[in-house]
């Protein structure tokens, strides 16, 4: 069987053989970004979905955090596809990572070496159950606000907020949680977006609740556009989970995921609702290649 492959700094290696020392700045101060794209087997090859937006938005968290990348956005394009081409998994997770690669103690980062990696690696099923529906709870941790780092960025140390809130509702018995913003607003999950309906509408926090702008968030925004169903992006308060008829997480990794109970209260029917259900499966037949409408956002290898 071949080896993995990853691409690191401009070069094709075997994944094992990707090794920093342990004082590696990011490693120790989470100075590091990233994106998460997939890639699915496909109608007409293995494609990779919204390729193009993932490396914008990885580019634009290098400019917050003033980070100069070597590589022209096109250079990663075409490094992803070739990887991908090598690893010929099929259905897999990419992973596009900047860091410090610099032994640092002092957390400054003035003069260090900048290295880019990509992994990819095989990936099915985020939430085991996702098809059923998943349990969540609301979580006593506040998501970051953009007055102390900016959430939009997708930086490895945003992170640490996530796991606590995750990591508290797991062992609570829950699937995943659900965050708050600093002013009490429904935020999104720790590395998720939330949507609820409400009287056949879909509704999602705005990014005034220091939300990450998810691209699968996006999509399923323009999806539902697409078919008539009305959106509204606007501050959503902690009580309308427990009173909407349905409410969905969207996210890489989670793709398109229905929620049947918060903080041990049904939603809907207890079971993915209507709209959940349909925006679940346009959104499996676009990534699959079978809507010929979005098409524009695959990248075939």
């Amino acid at each position: 069987m071949a080896k993995q492959q990853m691409w690191l700094d401009g070069r094709f290696i075997n994944a094992e053989d990707a090794k920093v020392n342990v004082l590696t700045h990011s490693l120790q101060y989470g100075s590091g970004i990233f994106e998460g794209i997939r890639a699915y087997e496909a109608a007409g090859g293995t494609a990779i979905f919204r390729l193009k937006d993932h490396i914008k938005r990885f580019y634009r968290t290098a400019s917050v955090y003033m980070m100069d990348i070597k590589y022209a956005p096109s250079t990663l394009e075409d490094a992803t596809v070739s990887l991908v081409r090598r690893n010929n998994y099929g259905s897999s997770y990419i992973r596009p990572f900047a860091f410090y690669n610099s032994i640092s103690i002092p957390p400054d980062v003035i003069g260090k070496k900048i290295s880019v990696a990509i992994a990819d690696i095989p990936f099915g099923k985020y939430f085991k159950d996702k098809n059923k529906g998943i349990k969540c709870a609301l979580s006593p941790w506040q998501r970051i606000s953009s007055s102390s780092t900016p959430p939009q960025a997708k930086a490895s140390g945003n992170y640490i907020n996530s796991i606590l809130a995750s990591t508290i509702a797991k062992k609570s018995g829950y699937d995943e949680a659900i965050m708050a913003d600093s002013q009490g607003h429904v935020a999104e999950g720790p590395g998720e977006n939330i949507f609820i309906v409400e009287d056949n509408v879909l509704i999602t926090p705005s990014k005034a609740s220091d939300i990450l702008l998810g691209i699968t968030r996006d999509s399923i925004i323009k999806i539902a556009e697409n078919i008539g169903i009305e959106v509204e992006e606007r501050g959503v308060h902690k009580e309308e989970l427990y009173l909407c008829d349905e409410a969905f997480f969207t996210g890489t990794a989670a793709e398109v995921t229905p929620i049947v109970s918060i903080d041990s209260r049904r939603i809907g029917a207890g079971k993915p609702g209507p709209i959940t259900t349909l925006l679940m499966n346009k959104y499996f037949e676009i990534v699959t290649g079978e809507n010929k409408e979005f098409t524009n956002w695959l990248t075939f290898i």
